[in-house]
């Protein structure tokens, strides 16, 4: 018998707790009338054959963690950089949100739990990265790197939940798998 990996017994346990069934039930009544709309955007569908809000992901996350490595390893000069990405991931971070709210209303049991802990993970780290922006908009660009690292790390985690939905569990697929 095969015992599941720490990551995977996180994740079982996240999709087993009471606390994010009650996270899950907070995120309905405070995003209702945002969820409702999301499930019929353009965000939510089934052109591509599985959810569009991975992809989208991938801008969001590239963006910051590009703005991590300038502000860690680009000086002083990749200042004007780190600030631009940091704003180019919070407006694709938008879309993204919408299209993950959408598949999110589809989901139920284990992997609305799951789900409900993933999004509180992203918008903590949205909000990060808005307070990185802010501060780097006044010129205090030491807190602004500091609030993009902890974004990206709380981002790290909820992305962690994310994939293991998409990948493990199937909830990103549109369509029946092809052989």
């Amino acid at each position: 018998m095969n015992e599941l990996s720490l990551p995977q017994r996180l994740a079982r346990g996240v999709g087993k707790s009471p606390l994010s069934e009650q996270m899950a039930v907070a995120q309905e009544v405070v995003y209702g009338p945002i969820i409702d709309w999301a499930r019929r955007s353009p965000f939510h569908t089934s052109v591509l054959g599985h959810s569009v809000h991975p992809l989208l992901t991938d801008l969001t996350l590239g963006c910051w963690i590009s703005a991590s490595i300038l502000d860690l390893a680009g000086g002083s000069q990749a200042r004007r950089g780190a600030m631009l990405l940091v704003g180019a991931g919070l407006a694709a971070a938008v879309p993204t949100a919408i299209a993950g709210a959408g598949d999110w209303a589809e989901l139920t049991g284990a992997e609305r739990r799951i789900g409900a802990v993933h999004a509180l993970g992203t918008d903590a780290a949205i909000f990060l990265f808005l307070g990185s922006l802010i501060t780097r908009k006044h010129g205090r660009y030491a807190l602004g790197a500091t609030l993009g690292l902890a974004g990206n790390a709380i981002v790290s985690g909820a992305g962690f939940l994310g994939g293991h939905l998409a990948l493990n569990r199937g909830t990103a697929r549109r369509t029946a798998a092809s052989t």
